[in-house]
């Protein structure tokens, strides 16, 4: 490199095959660079200008690969990564009732939470996920695990409205859930929602609790939603409706709404979340292995409806793993609807990096590779000779390539993953505590 005598001095200059940006959409760029300053991003330009522009203290050139947003992962239940594999094979209401919750009755604690957690961080940053959406117990121990781990997270104030070992009763899990936001809100990897169960866990009472709080403190609000038609048909047993419609009425609906799998969705429901400005975390893997059915993603997307890509828990997946999240969202969005076009490339890693970022509130944060955004990235090798040829690079990121090409994962400038291992995570230790929780739980 041969920087001009007014070179401006950065922390970070990298040099891939291609780049693609996600804003604006359908673009993949070659022969340029991003140059990255105090963990944001200063500026993505053609690689000569680069080298004239900057001079970096860290150049890491990638030829083969593309570089590109880390991945957001808009629903998952970190934790849950220590029952990977439990209990497989089963509806989803006879695998919570018989065995999850059972489980989780038997065994969940802080050090449970934390393990398991970070495990579930480890997984991620390997697959180039950089954010996850998370929903579980004992946030205060979630939050040391991502602290420790380098990723970004937005913890879950889950809320029930019946006991667990975490907490008594719907004002039990809010005290606790804001007590531990109050504590953890000055980390800057760290946003919070609320994360109400679901409408079969949570009352109406407690639903208005929480639209109240969402809109005086502006958080997020996390349930899942329309999962199964045995939700719908109770709900309608129960409440005489539907359970979009309950909680329209409950004051939920609206920009703060994340509904989670949303698989059962009548045109006119799909109109009414665009209306209102809600969002989708769709989990097609999950859906799958529960039996819980497709959501109609082609309707929602060419509503407008924003929606993003997430996991689930491991203990429904099996994986923490967005590549195939992506697949598969884009196959059966295409064979639901017999229309090949129906999800294109671009549009599924527009979901899995900006539609995430925009459902949490993130999305001037995170999510695409524009000036003064975080540089939260990851870089994939499309040069593996398992890949090849490579035509287009983004139609490769969904149909071709997995998460075992992911080379890097940046957090906000901050390299957490390359060959093959998180770099603030101690793997062994990390291995030998799981080791004695799957002993623990198999006795």
């Amino acid at each position: 490199m041969n920087p001009g005598n007014h070179a401006i001095e950065i922390d970070l200059l990298i040099h891939p095959e291609w780049i693609i940006p996600i804003e604006p959409t359908g673009i993949t760029l070659s022969a340029h660079s991003l140059a990255v300053d105090k963990g944001c991003i200063v500026a993505l330009l053609p690689c000569a200008e680069a080298l004239q522009r900057f001079h970096a203290r860290t150049e890491i050139h990638l030829p083969g690969q593309v570089l590109l947003p880390g991945l957001v992962n808009l629903h998952t239940h970190a934790a849950m990564t220590l029952l990977r594999g439990y209990a497989d094979d089963l509806p989803l209401m006879t695998w919570l009732g018989e065995h999850i919750w059972p489980a989780e009755a038997r065994h969940v604690g802080p050090d449970f939470v934390h393990t398991g957690t970070l495990l579930a961080c480890a997984e991620m940053l390997r697959g180039g996920i950089t954010t996850f959406n998370d929903m579980y117990f004992f946030p205060e121990s979630a939050a040391t695990a991502v602290q420790q781990s380098g990723m970004r997270a937005a913890l879950g104030l889950v809320v029930l409205d019946f006991p667990t070992n975490y907490a008594t009763d719907a004002d039990d899990y809010l005290n606790k859930g804001l007590a531990m936001r109050d504590t953890c809100k000055a980390s800057p990897l760290l946003s919070f929602c609320l994360a109400p169960h679901a409408p079969y866990t949570v009352t109406d009472a407690t639903f208005e609790k929480i639209a109240m709080l969402s809109a005086q403190i502006d958080l997020p609000v996390h349930v899942h939603l329309h999962e199964t038609r045995q939700e719908i048909e109770d709900s309608r047993k129960q409440h005489g409706m539907r359970p979009i419609e309950r909680l329209r009425r409950l004051g939920l609906l609206g920009p703060q709404l994340i509904a989670v799998h949303a698989v059962h969705l009548e045109p006119a429901e799909i109109d009414l979340l665009r209306y209102e400005g809600c969002h989708i975390a769709h989990c097609p893997t999950s859906n799958l292995k529960l039996g819980s059915g497709i959501a109609p993603l082609k309707a929602i997307h060419s509503s407008g409806l924003n929606f993003g890509l997430g996991t689930d828990g491991a203990a429904s997946n099996n994986r923490l793993d967005l590549f195939q999240e992506m697949r598969h969202a884009a196959l059966l969005a295409k064979g639901v609807s017999e229309d090949a076009a129906a999800l294109n490339a671009h549009a599924v890693l527009h979901a899995a990096t900006l539609g995430g970022a925009r459902a949490l509130g993130l999305d001037a944060q995170i999510g695409s590779l524009r000036p003064g955004k975080a540089a939260d990235l990851c870089a994939v090798r499309l040069d593996d000779w398992l890949l090849q040829p490579c035509f287009d690079p983004a139609s490769h990121l969904v149909y071709t390539a997995g998460r075992e090409q992911v080379s890097h994962t940046w957090v906000a400038g901050k390299l957490q993953m390359q060959n093959d291992k998180p770099t603030s995570i101690d793997m062994s230790k990390l291995l030998a505590n799981t080791s004695l929780w799957h002993t623990h739980m198999a006795s």
